[in-house]
């Protein structure tokens, strides 16, 4: 299993409705609007970096209202 955060800046005023539309993407475990440099934080699970690029490009990216993601993998050292 590998599980990553991906960090979402969106267009002004989209992180409320980005943020909800992720959250039911199957894969999405949380998917929270935040404060910062980005504007919504996605925690994420696949069964491998390739289905977990393949949620993050095929799925999530093509939400309405991103303009540009950072995936970070976890790793347990």
């Amino acid at each position: 299993m590998v599980q990553a955060y991906i960090l979402i800046q969106t267009e002004v005023g989209k992180a409320a409705s980005v943020a909800l539309e992720i959250s039911g993407i199957p894969g999405v475990t949380q998917a929270e609007d935040v404060t910062g440099p980005y504007d919504v934080i996605v925690r994420a699970e696949a069964n491998n970096v390739d289905e977990l690029g393949k949620l993050v490009v095929a799925q999530i990216q093509a939400v309405e209202g991103i303009t540009r993601t950072l995936t970070c993998p976890i790793v347990h050292i």
